[in-house]
């Protein structure tokens, strides 16, 4: 077990410690998950279906506007931006552990509860995408040897013609590389947050410890998170409306294993 020092608004400082788990704690978070959802359907999957419903309307956008180039990356993005678009599920989580109602909880609710550092956090989770979306755009175009395809025809061309491994696997690398910082600073950050009043750099901290002192664990848990949220991408959206409930609340749980109150 590691400790981690942290500051709370009023000056006093605490340690959080972070847990050592198995292989099996990740498979249980899921299971918890999903016990989550059967104790509140009705509340965890219209939030689901208000997620999925959203990733449909950015995508309708950028086919209508004959952006279509930008969706491989900006489904990327949607790993990097998701441990904050689950805030509410974290929210929900939290009530039905303490046996309060659903009726109150809001996603508005556990932002407000430490804003100012969740504020940061989201700063920082939007450079990043940032980050990876230009850095993705230039490999691209740096790499690429032929006459540059339209717009129309990018993804075609450049991800599904096989004739471009080398744009692929500099794109793949360069995303993994991203999404394990990402992972690493936000594995637990938001539910931390809206937890425990403690500073953004604290929590950041606080999750990186925790993916690196149980590497193997958290990579099984970062491949599952993939897994899930995959099959909701690729069935058109339509499993989001389950995936992304199911991966919030697991990631409730992952969190409180993963530093147990003092």
């Amino acid at each position: 077990m590691q400790h981690t020092a942290a500051v709370d608004p009023d000056g006093r400082t605490h340690a959080l410690s972070v847990s050592s788990i198995d292989f099996e704690y990740p498979w249980s978070w899921l299971r918890k998950g999903w016990s989550d959802i059967l104790a509140a359907p009705g509340y965890s999957l219209t939030y689901g279906f208000g997620i999925a419903l959203l990733s449909v309307t950015m995508t309708s956008l950028m086919v209508f506007g004959k952006m279509t180039f930008v969706l491989p990356f900006l489904i990327a993005g949607f790993f990097l931006m998701a441990p904050l678009m689950a805030i509410g599920l974290y929210q929900m989580s939290a009530h039905l552990e303490r046996g309060e109602s659903l009726e109150s909880c809001q996603a508005l609710e556990a932002f407000k509860r430490n804003q100012g550092q969740l504020g940061i956090v989201t700063g920082i989770l939007f450079v990043g995408l940032q980050a990876w979306l230009l850095t993705s755009v230039l490999l691209v175009v740096f790499l690429f040897n032929d006459p540059f395809p339209t717009f129309d025809n990018f993804v075609p061309v450049v991800f599904l013609s096989g004739q471009h491994n080398l744009v692929l696997l500099a794109v793949t690398l360069v995303g993994a590389f991203f999404a394990f910082c990402v992972f690493c600073i936000s594995a637990i950050t938001v539910p931390l947050l809206m937890d425990r009043h403690v500073d953004a750099f604290t929590a950041m901290r606080t999750s990186t410890q925790a993916v690196m002192m149980n590497l193997g664990p958290m990579l099984l848990w970062a491949g599952l998170i993939v897994l899930v949220v995959g099959v909701g991408l690729v069935t058109f959206y339509i499993g989001l409306f389950l995936a992304i409930p199911l991966v919030g609340h697991a990631s409730w749980h992952a969190y409180r294993d993963l530093v147990p109150r003092r």
